[in-house]
């Protein structure tokens, strides 16, 4: 995160990534295979740039096995299921496209979840059914089916779907410039797209619909094309 003019134009890599918020806030993220180095630049009072260079260190991921899904979850071939899995696809990409400008994201998060155990670390190579994966882009958080689940910083809902075929309820909040938090396998769904939440509200109850094999909530969290550990966000 950073700060500058209110409204500056920013730029990652040389590619330009919006402006700050009316309040001359900024973020960037930072991916799980991201290169050892980052170029930021935004926009001064002058014209011109001020830049920082920052090194990223790269994470370790482990192998984590998955059995006992359904196997139309792992290799679907069911013509409903694909075309469910197509309308589904639809519906989060127009989601992804949002662009809050708000800067909910400066205050930091808190956890979704009160109480929980880690079920599930980000980054990690995935087996499921013994058909290797893509890897983990969530945090998983095992819990009781009900649990509470809070917006950990305020934000805009810009998508709240009761009954996505992996995802089961799943709710998107946009904390600001694209930085998106997701929540899977929700039992209930207690926001609606549209809605603003604040800190600490509760938007949900953990469940395991979708791909699950119990009761968890799935933490994900994006900035354009780019998916983080929303854990680091924490404290």
């Amino acid at each position: 995160m950073g700060q500058a003019s209110p409204g500056a134009p920013f730029w990652v890599d040389g590619v330009a990534r919006g402006v700050t918020s009316d309040k001359g806030w900024f973020y960037v993220g930072l991916d799980r295979d991201a290169p050892a180095a980052c170029l930021i630049e935004v926009q001064n009072t002058t014209g011109g740039r001020d830049s920082t260079r920052i090194a990223i260190t790269p994470g370790t991921y482990d192998i984590q096995k998955v059995n006992g899904l359904p196997q139309q979850t792992v290799t679907p071939t069911d013509p409903a299921v694909l075309a469910r899995i197509k309308r589904d696809s639809d519906l989060k990409n127009l989601a992804f496209a949002s662009r809050d400008l708000g800067d909910g994201f400066r205050t930091g998060f808190i956890y979704p979840l009160g109480d929980f155990r880690v079920s599930g670390r980000f980054g990690n190579q995935r087996v499921l059914n013994g058909t290797p994966k893509a890897p983990h882009y969530g945090f998983d958080m095992a819990a009781p089916a009900g649990t509470s689940i809070r917006a950990p910083a305020q934000g805009l809902v810009i998508l709240a779907e009761p009954d996505m075929f992996y995802e089961g309820g799943l709710t998107l909040i946009d904390h600001g410039q694209g930085l998106i938090s997701m929540y899977l396998h929700q039992s209930k769904v207690l926001v609606k797209t549209g809605d603003r939440v604040t800190q600490a509200q509760i938007i949900g109850k953990v469940g395991a619909k979708g791909r699950a094999t119990g009761p968890h909530l799935c933490w994900r969290l994006k900035w354009g094309e780019r998916r983080m550990d929303p854990s680091l966000m924490v404290g």
